[in-house]
């Protein structure tokens, strides 16, 4: 599943709700590290998306499918092809510090060019084997790098 972000700064805050809604769905609890944590990385790469580029973007969740150790994955996809660039940013000053937060806090993250735009993503490792909803749960399965994944 997927959410379409307008190019407004309150859209970070519906995107945070949406993340902890569809984790909330696939049985991870909002108390666990793993969801405080993508909350985080959503929050950060929307809010990316929505400052650096004025444009619409769109949120992709990705939960395991297999029982495991399988990442969970993020995604953020807008239509600049303007690559992200982590910057160095001054004791005092209110931003820059995103991709640097994303680089500390993901297992591993990328960009990849999309047509005419580019796809953010993050992943974070999942230690615990995923719950039964997770694959009851709605969406559409997709494979990523051999593994398969459930939508939510």
């Amino acid at each position: 599943m997927q959410l379409e972000v307008r190019p407004d700064p309150a859209e970070v805050g519906r995107a945070r709700r949406w993340a902890r809604a569809r984790l909330a769905g696939a049985g991870v609890e909002v108390d666990e590290p793993l969801a405080e944590t993508l909350v985080l990385l959503v929050s950060e790469l929307v809010t990316n998306a929505v400052v650096h580029t004025g444009r619409p973007a769109v949120l992709r969740l990705a939960l395991p499918l297999v029982a495991g150790p399988a990442p969970v994955r993020l995604e953020v996809a807008d239509s600049s092809d303007r690559a992200p660039v982590p910057r160095c940013a001054d004791g005092d000053a209110t931003g820059g510090r995103g991709l640097a937060l994303v680089d500390g806090l993901a297992d591993r993250w990328g960009w990849t060019p999309d047509g005419a735009g580019k796809r953010i993503w993050c992943e974070l490792d999942r230690c615990s084997e995923p719950r039964a909803a997770t694959v009851a749960y709605g969406g559409s399965a997709t494979a990523y790098e051999g593994l398969t994944y459930q939508a939510v």
